[in-house]
């Protein structure tokens, strides 16, 4: 059988949408993290790779569910994470969340709903900030924020890319509902444009992409550590930035990514929120 690092997209942390174990996280914590994105890299890969079968992914996908628990040695990604958790003494079950939306990622092409919708960000997005608070020993109490940030975070993706993921991978995350009520079908996003209806779709998908959003808004004053409570302050930044430019952009035929020359601005905005969120009482130590 095809190894899982056949099937690698050459993609790594610096690619992402999002900081990924940034230099804004402190030294001590980054392999960890680290640990955690190669695996998940690796798990979406497989998930992601357009020509090889169903079949072969999960078999993939269970080498390493099976590596991560002890139960094989099979996945080098697996290993490691289970490795690294255990140094920690953290439990595989964020790992585990992740690889169940990876198995619906080659399992399930279509999501009726929005709650649909949300169900998978469940197990795609959610389970990533919940590690990463985890390794930093923040309270669960921090859960509700991050579960709303990680959501948002999934559902700009899937808007960013609902065009390739259709063509690609055959794959729609756009609510069938809102299509069937605008008489669309899922070949609209096979279309160079956005025509009217598709783009009112989008749209509103963004609007209510905003609700999540604001529901994160206290997020990162919650989080202890004032290096991660900063990360999470870029994070809200960026994302509410990508948010407004899907509200005004066609992501079947415009850029709806960050610039690098973007980059300082939205950086400088965000440490100016973290500023004025540590003007409240503090609650923890760096």
């Amino acid at each position: 059988m095809t190894a899982a690092a056949d099937l690698a997209s050459g993609k790594g942390h610096t690619d992402e949408n999002f900081p990924v174990a940034s230099v804004l996280i402190a030294k001590k914590h980054r392999p960890t993290v680290m640990a955690f994105y190669r695996f998940a890299r690796v798990a979406d890969d497989v998930a992601d790779h357009e020509t090889a079968s169903r079949e072969e992914k999960l078999a993939l996908l269970e080498q390493m569910r099976a590596s991560l628990t002890g139960e094989s040695d099979a996945s080098p990604e697996g290993v490691g994470l289970r490795h690294a958790l255990a140094a920690r003494s953290l439990s595989p079950q964020h790992g585990l969340d992740l690889l169940e939306a990876f198995r619906r990622d080659v399992t399930k092409l279509r999501y009726a709903i929005w709650e649909d919708l949300m169900d998978y960000c469940r197990y795609s997005a959610m389970p990533v900030g919940r590690f990463v608070l985890d390794v930093h020993g923040e309270s669960r109490a921090t859960w509700p924020a991050n579960d709303a940030l990680c959501a948002a975070l999934q559902v700009i993706n899937h808007l960013q890319d609902c065009a390739k993921d259709f063509r690609i991978l055959n794959r729609v995350y756009l609510p069938l509902d809102l299509l069937e009520q605008a008489s669309l079908t899922v070949e609209v996003l096979n279309q160079p444009k956005a025509p009217p209806a598709l783009r009112e779709i989008l749209r509103a998908l963004a609007r209510r992409n905003a609700t999540l959003l604001d529901a994160a808004r206290p997020f990162a004053a919650q989080i202890r550590n004032r290096r991660l409570s900063l990360e999470v302050s870029l994070i809200q930044t960026l994302a509410d930035d990508l948010n407004d430019k899907l509200l005004a952009r066609d992501p079947l035929a415009d850029r709806v990514h960050h610039t690098k020359w973007e980059m300082p601005g939205l950086l400088a905005r965000a440490t100016m929120l973290f500023a004025s969120a540590r003007l409240r009482p503090k609650r923890g130590t760096p």
